[in-house]
């Protein structure tokens, strides 16, 4: 069986532009991460502009003075569907002190199943469309649940990847809440 060499040349060439292109993609998205690194480095959560569940438009700046606890999940993640009733738990109980969760959900789903994921664990803080280049900016969402714990200035005091014990998670809040805060909801 003869082949056609026009059809093994466009071939070849085709698997040729997807390597250049995967490559390049890769690069870029290394070159992000090793940015956002940098600037985590430093202590400074990077500020970011995402879309809320309802359309608005949210800025991690927009918390500056409070404590947020930044959480990268997905509706597929089962470590995510264990540690969001947690997080809904900790919003209740330390929200009046200041804290501030926001869940960025970095997965496929449209935003109307993201929407209903959420709605059916009760979630009670914002929920964000995530992009890229903001997991980038944190240095790169490797794996999910990744969870930033951020200070009242904007520093990241604490961050967990994957799913820890219920304790943990609580005691990196502390931290960020500080302990006037914590004594308040002590009583």
């Amino acid at each position: 069986m003869k082949r056609d060499p026009v059809v093994i040349i466009v071939v070849a060439m085709v698997v040729a532009l997807m390597l250049v292109f995967g490559f390049n993609r890769a690069h870029r998205s290394s070159q992000a991460a090793t940015a956002g690194n940098a600037q985590m480095k430093s202590g400074v959560a990077p500020d970011f502009a995402l879309q809320s569940l309802d359309g608005k438009t949210v800025r991690l700046s927009d918390y500056r003075g409070k404590p947020v606890v930044l959480n990268f999940w997905a509706t597929w993640c089962g470590p995510c569907k264990i540690e969001m009733p947690w997080f809904v738990d900790f919003q209740k109980e330390y929200g009046p002190t200041g804290l501030q969760f926001l869940g960025v959900a970095m997965d496929d789903a449209s935003t109307k199943d993201i929407a209903e994921f959420a709605e059916s664990m009760k979630v009670n803080y914002p929920i964000l469309i995530g992009k890229d280049t903001v997991g980038d900016a944190y240095g790169g969402v490797q794996f999910l649940p990744e969870t930033f714990f951020i200070d009242r200035d904007g520093k990241v005091v604490d961050k967990v990847f994957g799913l820890k014990g219920r304790g943990e998670i609580e005691d990196a809040i502390k931290k960020i809440l500080g302990p006037g805060a914590v004594a308040q909801t002590q009583k």
